[in-house]
């Protein structure tokens, strides 16, 4: 019998593929490497939550539920430090990602269709955290396992909020599903290209280790 895909069913249906297995192979083989870009992502999400709550702060209920988040993920970033200091993992400065850049390119720069493409790309980031969370949990640990299991929810919620409020401030007459589209196909081409890092979001590895 089949195992049931841990994956949120709303969140594989949004994703337009899978994360290969090469990166789980890679990731597991250089843990340490993964828990210090997952601290660094949290940071990320806090610090994107945050900068449209100021950019839009016309907007109340954007700016409410950019508060909140923003919290939440500086306790996932808290969270993630105490792992790296219980395992006795050294910080380093790692080198950013391709892919929340690879993303952002295709941001288009005037208002509202601005603010929309951050939304459906800050959607596709939450998506694909949840996805190699749930695919990953599994691999690791007991500690860890139920570590990125207990952040399943929160990163699928995540997901939904930017969604939803990309689809609510689409401008009339501009295509939402096109703009899903669109950028879903770049982050399944990032997901699925050769990457010389191992990242929390990188591509396919072009070796077990690259730093």
């Amino acid at each position: 019998m089949r195992a049931a895909d841990p994956v949120p069913r709303e969140v594989a249906g949004f994703l337009r593929c899978a994360t290969p297995p090469a990166w789980f192979e890679a990731a597991l083989e250089d843990q340490p490497t993964l828990l210090l870009d997952h601290a660094n992502c949290e940071k990320k999400a806090a610090s994107t939550a945050l900068g449209m709550m100021f950019r839009y702060e016309l907007r109340p209920d954007l700016a409410a539920q950019m508060s909140r988040l923003a919290r939440e993920e500086l306790r996932h970033f808290e969270m993630v430090e105490q792992l790296l200091d219980e395992r006795g993992i050294e910080r380093r400065r790692l080198s950013p990602s391709r892919y929340a850049g690879g993303l952002h390119e295709l941001v288009r720069g005037e208002e509202p269709h601005r603010l929309v493409d951050r939304l459906v790309v800050g959607a596709y980031i939450e998506a694909r955290s949840c996805e190699r969370f749930a695919r990953i949990a599994p691999m690791l640990d007991s500690q860890l396992n139920a570590f990125y299991t207990g952040l399943l929810n929160s990163e699928s919620r995540h997901f939904m909020l930017y969604l939803d409020f990309a689809r609510r401030f689409c401008a009339p007459g501009d295509d939402i599903e096109l703009r899903i589209q669109v950028i879903g196909e770049r982050e399944a081409a990032l997901i699925t290209s050769p990457d010389p890092q191992l990242r929390f979001h990188s591509g396919l590895p072009m070796t077990s280790n690259s730093l």
